[in-house]
């Protein structure tokens, strides 16, 4: 037994030396719980809605009202032609729009019964059920109340008219799709490139690449082709199966996707060549590839969690992330249809985000073994 506890004591010793050990014991289990408990959530506040009020009368104006007063929505502003929220939604201004028909409060009056139409953003079929439910609660609340004033024996209805744009069937394949795109070409782009370099130090072969009259630059590059063509194959057979078998079609420019993509890997390559050049063997490359993106990836894209339910900190977070990012553009190109006016912003952060990686990486990157 004494020989036992030596042993146990001696493996205590070296594992708590082992800084990375105890990250992964410790800091791991403690991020998961905070991240997750933040962003875990069924609830949606804040959401941006229209309203385009045809009626004008005093039971739409007390509707609206009741809505602003709603924590779960923000009444951004007033729209009166269904062209001016098609063109709300698609710049991704809004989540939800209410329309008030004319005649709203003389259908009540006379017919004890009048229709409004709900217009949501159906690309996240989640979040359009959330937000519409929530509408109708705050409309059936309000029905309430003009039953007790005015016929407690003959309630008013306000019925629904729904209409979803995007995804009328409400599929939660056309929200996944866009985000496991995302999702695996950051993994399989940083992971196949993070061991790349690392690999050349632990099989000893840097010392070919330090006699040899290449230039870093020139090493670095062809270090990352073979990786952007096998990166243009994994998303060519992703698109494949999601238009095939998934049933969700690309509405929008197949270029200008391609293209977008394309940028969206040099990002996650030049992310990889950075942890490459930042470790020494290809466990360590392989464990910060995984451990180190594959959570905040997850969360923080943005189409498992909505990420403006997320506290303060965690949206500020959520900006240097590029797939969430690239889910936006890929949402509004493959799923909206948009063209290159409605993402170029996010096209800008992923090319500037791309730049800082490369040239961090090539800092970093030194041909002289250490």
């Amino acid at each position: 037994m004494s020989q036992f506890f030596i042993f146990v004591r001696k493996e205590f010793i070296q594992m708590f030396r082992d800084v990375r050990t105890l990250m992964i014991l410790f800091g791991l289990p403690i991020t998961l719980v905070v991240l997750l408990g933040f962003a875990l959530t069924n609830e949606i506040k804040d959401a941006r809605i229209v309203v385009c009020d045809y009626a004008h009368d005093t039971y739409s104006r007390q509707i609206v009202q009741l809505l602003a007063a709603n924590p779960n929505f923000i009444v951004q502003e007033s729209l009166m032609s269904h062209e001016e929220i098609d063109r709300a939604f698609r710049s991704g201004r809004v989540k939800l729009a209410v329309v008030f028909p004319a005649g709203f409060r003389d259908q009540l009056l006379h017919t004890r019964r009048a229709e409004l139409q709900i217009v949501a953003d159906a690309s996240d079929p989640n979040t359009a059920d959330l937000l519409t439910g929530y509408v109708e609660s705050v409309v059936r609340g309000y029905a309430s109340s003009l039953q007790s004033e005015r016929a407690p024996t003959a309630p008013p209805l306000i019925d629904l008219n729904v209409r979803a744009l995007y995804n009328p069937e409400l599929r939660s394949a056309v929200n996944f799709v866009p985000g496991v795109i995302a999702f695996v070409l950051m993994m399989i782009s940083v992971l196949m490139t993070s061991v790349s370099i690392v690999r050349e130090k632990e099989f000893g072969t840097m010392e070919v690449l330090l006699v040899s009259p290449i230039a870093p630059m020139t090493l670095i590059l062809s270090k990352l082709t073979p990786y952007l063509v096998l990166s243009l194959v994994n998303l060519a057979m992703i698109l494949t199966l999601s238009a095939t078998v998934l049933r969700v079609p690309i509405a929008g420019s197949l270029p200008l996707l391609i293209a977008e993509s394309l940028l969206f890997i040099l990002t996650a390559l030049s992310l990889g060549l950075l942890i490459s050049s930042s470790v020494r063997t290809q466990q360590d490359a392989i464990l910060s590839s995984l451990i180190g993106l594959m959570v905040p990836t997850m969360i923080f894209t943005g189409f498992v969690f909505p990420i403006e339910n997320m506290p303060l900190p965690l949206q500020l977070f959520a900006n240097v992330v590029p797939s969430r990012w690239f889910y936006i553009i890929v949402k509004n190109v493959m799923i909206k249809g948009t063209g290159f006016a409605a993402v170029w912003r996010e096209t800008l952060i992923l090319a500037t985000t791309t730049l800082v990686l490369l040239l961090a990486g090539y800092k970093k990157f030194n041909l002289r073994l250490s």
